[in-house]
């Protein structure tokens, strides 16, 4: 599931490079905390959360698919490089 929210996310950023994502496993859920650049944010999160909301719906339905844990989408801001 990890690389279906790479994949999609690849698409849809400026400098792919730049993602992070890391699992965070639960009893019942697991939390994908999604990184990428600055600039990037609002490419991800799209106008009114519609991107964001839709990959969660994808996520939703391969997950019930599969059988799997219930699968919750955040989106992390990069620390500042010093």
């Amino acid at each position: 599931m990890r690389e279906f929210v790479e994949y999609i996310v690849k698409r849809l950023v400026d400098e792919p490079g730049e993602i992070v994502i890391s699992e965070v496993v639960g009893e019942k859920t697991v939390v994908y905390e999604l990184r990428v650049a600055q600039d990037d944010i609002g490419n991800v999160i799209g106008k009114k959360g519609r991107i964001v909301r839709s990959i969660q719906t994808l996520l939703n339905a391969v997950s019930a698919k599969n059988k799997k844990k219930k699968p919750i989408l955040e989106i992390l801001k990069q620390p500042k490089q010093s």
